[in-house]
């Protein structure tokens, strides 16, 4: 049984502010049968999840987390906007890959102090500034040991304090963000379609990394 389309399938009709009722009745079955499909504990049919499809205006393959994008799209690294940062690798592949990645990271960062910026949530804004520069600074602790000639007394934390220290202050930034996020509004609410709305060259790259990242933690 496929575990996203339960998920997504709430997930579009709580966007929209559908009743189950509403749903079921527009998808010509009962309340109950919605539900199930909705709790995993049945699964749909070709021709329910094409229906579905079709109601919400999104693809069989969004529906089914096959992509990330409403409209079926899988990112390459051609669609994505240049970071002004990026630099042009023409070595092994391993190596283009890397900076494939870091163009979805940095595209992806960009949306996030965008929304930021919108909500006019300073405390907000404060906790993910830190959490991410915590992030940062663990990447780079982590790139740094890997060099066998660098010292680590560069650093006042020592190697060996790092990643229990880092976790430990982005758990608190995370408690922070989302204390901070209780005041929000309603034009604060997120959807993927406002996403491909106002950042059509930028969301599938935020997209592909909240499908990706739910794909490892998954394994968990």
């Amino acid at each position: 049984m496929n575990k996203d389309f339960p998920r997504i399938m709430t997930l579009l009709r709580k966007e929209r502010k559908l009743s189950q009722k509403q749903v079921a009745a527009d998808l010509e079955v009962t309340q109950a049968l919605l539900s199930h499909y909705e709790n995993g504990k049945r699964e749909c049919g070709l021709d329910f999840l094409v229906r579905a499809a079709d109601y919400y205006n999104v693809s069989v393959d969004y529906l089914l987390g096959r992509s990330p994008s409403v409209n079926g799209m899988t990112v390459t690294e051609q669609d994505l906007p240049e970071s002004n940062i990026y630099e042009k690798y023409d070595g092994e592949m391993s190596g283009a890959s890397t900076f494939f990645q870091k163009k979805l990271l940095t595209n992806s960062i960009e949306i996030i102090y965008s929304l930021l910026i919108k909500a006019k949530n300073s405390d907000l804004t404060k906790a993910v500034n830190s959490f991410m520069s915590l992030a940062v600074y663990r990447s780079f602790r982590m790139v740094y040991s890997a060099g066998k000639n660098n010292d680590e007394n560069s650093f006042g934390i020592p190697a060996e304090k790092v990643s229990g220290l880092t976790s430990a202050a982005m758990s608190i930034e995370d408690v922070k963000a989302r204390s901070a996020a209780v005041s929000g509004s309603e034009d604060d609410r997120i959807t993927t379609a406002r996403l491909e709305h106002d950042y059509s060259a930028q969301a599938t790259a935020l997209l592909s990394i909240v499908k990706n990242t739910e794909k490892t933690l998954g394994k968990f």
